[in-house]
């Protein structure tokens, strides 16, 4: 169980997918849902328009492009959105989501979700999940045209939100993205060694990891944030 000294953390920032949410979904849509759709419409074989769609990813790794469904509906000529509808009964929370959300809104800390999910993505899971209930703000990226890869939406976000990097915990599935919340001067960093149900635990030893947020829950709860944050 990793160590946070929560005496030190007032502002929580939060990743959604592969965080809160299980990485499943996002996983098949990309890797064989939308492969499928584009073999369906081009009439190539699967394997080659997998092939060519991971190729594709790994060029706009990171970009904002990656992340933005305008620019794949353009790019394959396909209504992402319907697609991703079309297996969205995949779209599911963790099972220790709530618990960990409950138990930083009762401590009084500031809880905020950070994004890279396109708008439209961002808008079908709170549609199923019901997340905005228990987070104080939402924040897609892509209102700022830049990611959490970039040390410019950290200057953006911080100047948007006003947290103290000194006493603020991010949690993320992404290493490269922890590494650049690092970067940037974020003191407390949190990783998910577990994303996907589906696949095995990841081991990390670059960052503190988890694989179940209420083995944190009783340390949140003896050590309230400060006053003065939400109520």
């Amino acid at each position: 169980m990793p160590f946070l000294p929560w005496n030190e953390i007032d502002t929580v920032l939060l990743d959604m997918d592969g965080t809160l949410l299980d990485l499943r979904f996002d996983n098949h849509f990309w890797i064989e849902h939308l492969p499928k759709k584009l073999a369906e419409k081009t009439g190539e074989p699967l394997e080659v328009c997998r092939a060519n769609m991971l190729a594709h990813y790994e060029r706009v790794s990171g970009k904002i492009q990656w992340y933005c469904l305008d620019y794949w509906a353009e790019e394959l000529q396909l209504d992402i959105m319907a697609a991703k509808r079309e297996v969205e009964h995949l779209i599911a929370m963790r099972e220790d989501t709530i618990p960990f959300l409950d138990a930083l809104h009762d401590s009084h800390r500031e809880v905020v979700l950070v994004t890279n999910a396109h708008p439209g993505s961002l808008s079908l899971k709170i549609e199923h999940t019901k997340l905005d209930s228990h987070i104080d703000n939402l924040i897609s990226t892509h209102e700022f045209g830049v990611t959490k890869e970039s040390q410019l939406l950290w200057e953006k976000l911080q100047a948007r939100l006003g947290f103290d990097p000194a006493r603020t915990l991010f949690v993320d599935d992404s290493l490269t993205i922890l590494q650049a919340a690092k970067d940037f001067g974020i003191k407390h960093l949190l990783a998910v060694s577990n994303p996907d149900s589906q696949l095995p635990a990841r081991d990390i030893d670059t960052f503190p990891a988890v694989s179940d947020y209420r083995l944190l829950l009783d340390d949140i709860r003896q050590h309230p944030g400060s006053a003065g944050h939400k109520e």
